[in-house]
Order: C-alpha cells, then sequence, then structure tokens
C-alpha cells in the first residue's frame, strides 16, 4: 500500500510540530509554552494545531511516547543485527550517543516534564523505557554473566545519565568529537561497574 501525498505531508507537518515543541518545551517549561507559540514556531496559527494534536498534553504524551518507541525498536534492530554482545553493545551505545547527541531537547523534555504526561500514556512511556533497559541488561549479562541482574541494571541507568547530560556538554565539542569521547566514556563506566565479576 503507498502512502499518499496528503498522508505524507500530514506526517511531516506532526514532526514538525514535535520537534518545535520539543525546542520550546525545554527552553520554557510545558507550562510556559502555549498552542499559541507552537503554531507561531511552525507557521501556523495556534488553532490550526488542533488538526494534528487534540491539545498540549497529547502533544507531549505522542512526543514522549513516540521517542521511547523508536528508541526500543532501535536497540530490537540493534541487538538482531549484531553478532556478538561486544558488538551489540556498540551497537546500543551508538543508538543513545545519537539519540543524546542529536536530540538534547527531548532529554530535557522528559526528565521536566513526563510528569505532565496523563497516566495512561505514563504508563506505556515507563513500560517502553523498561523494555529498552532490559534489552540492555540482556546484553551486559552475556558479556558478564557472574554480575547480578541489579547491578547491570543500575549500571545501565547510570551510562543513561552520563550519555544523556549533552542538554548540559551540548556544543562545546562537535559532535565528531563528542561521540567518541562519549562511547569511550560509556565504556569505562560500565566496565568499572562490573569490576570483579
Amino acid at each position: 500500500m503507498t502512502t499518499t501525498a496528503p498522508t505524507r505531508n500530514r506526517r511531516n507537518r506532526r514532526g514538525e510540530i514535535l520537534e518545535a515543541a520539543a525546542r520550546l518545551f525545554a527552553a520554557r517549561g510545558f507550562h510556559g509554552v502555549s498552542i499559541e507559540d507552537i503554531g507561531g514556531a511552525v507557521g501556523v496559527s495556534g488553532p490550526a494545531l488542533y488538526r494534528h494534536f487534540s491539545g498540549k498534553d497529547a502533544l507531549l504524551s505522542e512526543m514522549l511516547l513516540d521517542v521511547s518507541s523508536r528508541l526500543r525498536e532501535s536497540a530490537v534492530a540493534a541487538v538482531t543485527s549484531s553478532r556478538d554482545p561486544q558488538e551489540t553493545l556498540d551497537a546500543l551505545l551508538k543508538v543513545q550517543i545519537t539519540f543524546a547527541i542529536e536530540q538534547p531537547a527531548l532529554i530535557t523534555v522528559h526528565d521536566r516534564e513526563l510528569g505532565n504526561v496523563p497516566e495512561p500514556e505514563r504508563r506505556q512511556i515507563r513500560r517502553l523505557q523498561r523494555l529498552y533497559v532490559e534489552e540492555w541488561v540482556t546484553v551486559l549479562a552475556e558479556l558478564h554473566p557472574s554480575c547480578p541482574a541489579a547491578r547491570l541494571r543500575a549500571a545501565t541507568h547510570a551510562v543513561f545519565g552520563l550519555l544523556n547530560s549533552t542538554p548540559h556538554s551540548a556544543g562545546e565539542l562537535p559532535a565528531q568529537d563528542m561521540r567518541p569521547l562519549l562511547h569511550a566514556m560509556a565504556r569505562a563506566a560500565i566496565g568499572a561497574s562490573v569490576n570483579g565479576y
């Protein structure tokens, strides 16, 4: 089945709206941004956004559901396409580092605004995130089978904290220098966390 041009345009417009909203929410907070502000950022009237989203809550929900789903799907693809656990870990690091460098606004929005997502969608987001974490834990367990799962899970969250620091560190170094730095730091952090297991 082929996608029609109006459907593609609608998806593109939704993507533009989500990106603009992420930047605005990151800069001014969810409650500091109006529908009119988001519309102005993409060149449409505020009320025109209601053709795409039922309101700000729905926009925030879709934004965080979308990124959580994309990260999970990328992790599954990395796991299924890699030949061994070391390669898989490098692929997972690449997924997270790419996200951290290219989407710092989404990191900020998630950290600050998840509590503003309605409860049913918040549960879905949390579920997707748990599944994403478990992809990492499974790979780390293959590499370090004697290490307790709880420690591997804690290490995974710590590595995310390190990598997701880009809203504070982005801009100091160009992306081509930041990627290997983050990779080396994450590898070192994982190594330190499993030392002795």
